[in-house]
């Protein structure tokens, strides 16, 4: 399935349901597991009374059956001199071995009606201790989930939507190839193409003032002549300046920075474009060099073209150990937010500073400017 076919808000919408569900769950078992001790608790307090009541009853138990032994001596007593006894001393006899006895068998049932119910709440014990132990795992397991569904299921979201821009990132270059190509015809076309036509022209009417109104006019014209010549090479520069700067490969970073934004000051004569360079002047790997043009170049088109700005800083640093970038303009702003569908810029930065290992922040409020932070560690 292609990337652009899934619908990544989707699959949020259902991790999120999911996490709801599980959190729900979490909660039922975590009231299960409570209700679980709170009845452990009781049955164990109950097995404690009837502990208590056992020993008490073996007591009365024990005491009982000497009563009974005694009873039954007397009663046999009785029975063998049966004419020495009146008889209401025989019934008494008779009556009190016959409760003693009923006695002891009440104490006997009544302790193994404590037997019964003890084994009972001992099964129950042990059926609510796995219980406990049982929820317990769940609610660790569904902890598990949970982090999953927090931390992985969400990055997996991320690297999702990233790797669908990416793949929209990749046409759009395709796109932004075949506009550029346009573009740079269209230039070379109205520019250069154009001035250099005139420049035919003009050398033609330059050699026939010469010879119709005479020097003076004809160095005039030469001067005119002059002015459109600079102009057709700025056009040129310009573009070669877009396409890539041959002093990048000649005297580096610094030096070319210095120069490129000088002229795109001079060619936006409305905006002021300061740069400071408060670190090292050294030349860098071919990547790095490129790379920083680049994302410098694009930043500051960006606040000349979208954010109207007529003040831009510029400060580069180059340490030994990395590079940082600062990028300040008093311009509209935006909201970083807010993603533009057909904006594609901020992604390929992000692009090339990932490619060098480093890190972009992009800070910007409506009415407040922009700041581009970048940071590129440099490998020894």
């Amino acid at each position: 399935m292609k990337i652009k076919q899934m619908n990544v808000k989707s699959i949020d919408e259902i991790r999120e349901e999911m996490l709801e569900t599980v959190t729900c769950s979490k909660s039922d078992i975590f009231r299960i597991s409570e209700q679980c001790r709170e009845d452990y608790e009781n049955i164990t307090n109950e097995l404690t009374s009837i502990q208590q009541m056992m020993v008490k009853l073996m007591d009365e138990g024990d005491q009982l059956e000497i009563l009974v032994s005694d009873a039954r001596q007397k009663l046999s007593e009785v029975s063998k001199n049966f004419k020495l006894y009146t008889e209401e001393e025989i019934r008494d006899a008779y009556e009190k071995a016959h409760q003693l006895q009923m006695d002891l068998s009440i104490n006997w049932q009544y302790k193994k009606q404590l037997l019964e119910k003890r084994d009972e709440l001992e099964r129950r014990l042990i059926g609510i201790h796995s219980t406990i132990d049982r929820a317990e795992q769940l609610i660790s397991q569904i902890s598990v989930v949970m982090n999953y569904l927090q931390s992985d299921l969400k990055q997996f979201g991320e690297a999702f939507e990233n790797a669908k821009a990416r793949e929209d990132f990749g046409l759009k270059i395709i796109e932004a190839q075949e506009e550029e190509r346009r573009r740079l015809s269209r230039e070379i076309h109205d520019g250069p193409a154009q001035m250099l036509a005139n420049v035919i022209v003009r050398s033609d009417l330059v050699e026939r003032v010469f010879r119709e109104k005479g020097p003076e006019e004809g160095f005039s014209e030469i001067n005119s002549f002059k002015k459109m010549v600079r102009a057709a090479l700025y056009e040129v520069r310009r573009i070669i300046y877009d396409l890539r700067p041959m002093a990048l490969d000649d005297l580096g970073l610094v030096p070319t920075l210095r120069k490129y934004l000088k002229t795109i000051e001079e060619y936006h004569n409305q905006s002021e474009i300061v740069f400071i360079n408060s670190g090292l002047e050294c030349r860098l790997p071919a990547k790095y060099e490129v790379a920083l043009f680049r994302l410098i170049q694009e930043s500051v088109q960006n606040a000349l073209k979208h954010a109207n700005a007529c003040q831009i800083k510029v400060q580069l640093e180059i340490a030994n150990t990395g590079i940082t970038v600062l990028i300040k303009d008093n311009g509209v702003g935006f909201d970083p937010s807010h993603k533009k569908p057909e904006s594609f810029g901020l992604i390929g930065m992000r692009e090339r500073v990932e490619l060098l290992d480093g890190d972009i922040t992009i800070d910007s409020r409506i009415g407040k400017g922009t700041e581009v932070f970048i940071t590129v560690p440099l490998k020894n």
